[in-house]
């Protein structure tokens, strides 16, 4: 049986933690931060976990992520 081939973009936002998790990015971090409050981009800072609901499909795209 051949392997399976991970989806390129999914590679690529996604990553796995120590403990299993997938972890996401954050959106709205990318530009447009003048009129942000500094606490709100201390929070868009630290990944996020993705929904487990979610995360089936992440896995089920990635499968050796």
């Amino acid at each position: 049986m051949p392997k399976m081939k991970s989806h390129g973009g999914t590679k690529k936002r996604f990553k796995v933690s120590g403990t299993g998790k997938i972890m996401r990015g954050q959106a709205y971090r990318d530009h447009l931060h003048s009129h942000k409050k500094a606490s709100v981009k201390r929070a868009l800072r630290s990944d996020k976990q993705v929904v487990t609901a979610d995360a089936k499909q992440v896995r089920r795209q990635a499968p050796y992520l």
